[in-house]
């Protein structure tokens, strides 16, 4: 569903570790999480995709990087043209979902709030449960759904894909 070399252009500014904290395998995670929370939610999953790949893509550090992601939804936009096929609605609902993915909001658009929900749910790789409350989904708070999402977040685990086309020779 992303294209290696759309990875390729957004890994070309990135000024983290590649498979840090916040770097591919959380992306990937975020990644097929969104997808499988929108199954439920019905949330735009083109958008979800997207979103998992900016949100902390122009991250400057590991820690609090206020603003970070308004810089992962302005590189969208200067790769928009390119290489995201989006309308200007979906284009919308990604900016929203990279600038306040941060902000502990869990009102809004079905598709933001599941983009938020994906990104929550893998906070148990710095050792930090997900509370309901800042969950935006009934999907987020299934409990086979958030069982799945910690066991992958706890074990760093990395898809194949990330290596073999995110990575691969590069």
């Amino acid at each position: 569903m992303i294209d290696p070399e759309l990875i390729h252009r957004i890994v070309q500014g990135y000024e983290l570790p590649l498979l840090g904290t916040h770097g591919l395998p959380h992306w990937a995670r975020v990644l097929e999480t969104g997808l499988r929370l929108a199954e439920h939610t019905g949330a735009d999953r083109r958008v979800v995709a997207l979103f998992a790949v900016f949100h902390d893509s122009r991250r400057r550090n590991e820690a609090v990087d206020d603003g970070h992601g308004a810089r992962g939804a302005a590189l969208a936009q200067e790769l928009r043209s390119r290489w995201l096929d989006l309308t200007d609605e979906q284009f919308a609902l990604l900016t929203t979902a990279c600038v306040h993915h941060t902000d502990g909001t869990v009102e809004g658009d079905v598709t933001v709030r599941t983009c938020w929900d994906a990104d929550r749910l893998d906070l148990w790789r710095v050792r930090i449960e997900p509370r309901d409350r800042y969950l935006c989904t009934d999907a987020a708070r299934n409990a086979a759904i958030r069982q799945w999402a910690r066991e992958r977040s706890l074990g760093d685990f990395t898809p194949d894909y990330v290596d073999r086309e995110w990575i691969g020779d590069r």
